[in-house]
């Protein structure tokens, strides 16, 4: 058993991209992180020594975010290992693009069961455990708003993930838990970059007022923020992308 600390979160989808820059900027506010994988342990692992070879404190713990037995032994293991659960950063999520008129119904099924149902679960849990002071934040994108071709099932899966995160907030009236969304716009990450070619990454780059990508740490300060002091933001969307939309 870890001594107990001041806070604690769960950052869901911690191994890589914005997931991992929100859990290494978490820990190093003092917040005791516990970084989620679905697939990649030895990523998460690496997570985990970063925040430790920096001071801090990490555990990595893995499961799918749609099994809810799988995401309350998450919760479980926060609670064990760090004493509660203060923080929810629910980063993970998938990202399989194509046209309305051409994506098979087995991908469509596969993004909603993680986005949506993945999301439903966490904040199901995080609002019976997170403790008075807590922040819930959530995943969108800012996709709702730019409507790019072949982000329709992705953009649609977020767009739920949105309304559940403002109901949630008006649902822990007297809680003091602050509840949101962050929507990054295009972000340099793995998921980002995968099947783009590096003419299309400069044409999307250069349509953002600050003229260039978002980077996961641009991503991972605003959370920080909503997370910590920015504690009359509650019940909204921010769309964190420099000004693309």
């Amino acid at each position: 058993m870890t001594e107990k600390t001041t806070r604690v979160a769960i950052v869901t989808g911690g191994s890589g991209g914005i997931g991992r820059a929100v859990a290494e900027r978490l820990a190093k506010d003092g917040v005791a992180v516990v970084v989620h994988y679905s697939g990649n342990e030895t990523r998460a692992q690496d997570t985990v020594k970063a925040i430790e070879a920096a001071g801090g404190q990490a555990t990595a713990f893995g499961g799918d975010v749609a099994d809810p037995d799988a995401m309350a032994a998450l919760f479980r293991h926060a609670t064990d290992t760090f004493g509660g659960v203060d923080v929810i950063a629910h980063t993970a999520g998938i990202m399989p693009l194509a046209p309305i008129a051409e994506m098979d119904l087995e991908t469509f099924d596969r993004i909603q069961r993680t986005n949506v149902r993945g999301t439903f679960i966490i904040s199901q849990l995080a609002a019976r455990q997170v403790r008075a002071g807590g922040a819930i934040i959530n995943f969108s994108t800012s996709m709702t708003r730019l409507q790019a071709p072949a982000y329709g099932p992705y953009a649609a899966s977020k767009g739920a993930v949105e309304a559940m995160t403002l109901v949630l907030a008006r649902e822990l009236r007297g809680r003091d838990i602050t509840v949101n969304t962050v929507a990054p716009g295009p972000t340099a990450t793995p998921l980002f970059f995968e099947g783009k070619s590096e003419q299309v990454v400069e044409h999307i780059a250069s349509l953002n007022p600050m003229e260039r990508l978002g980077t996961p740490e641009d991503i991972a300060e605003v959370t920080a923020f909503v997370a910590g002091p920015g504690r009359w933001i509650n019940g909204q969307v921010l769309y964190t992308n420099g000004g693309a939309a």
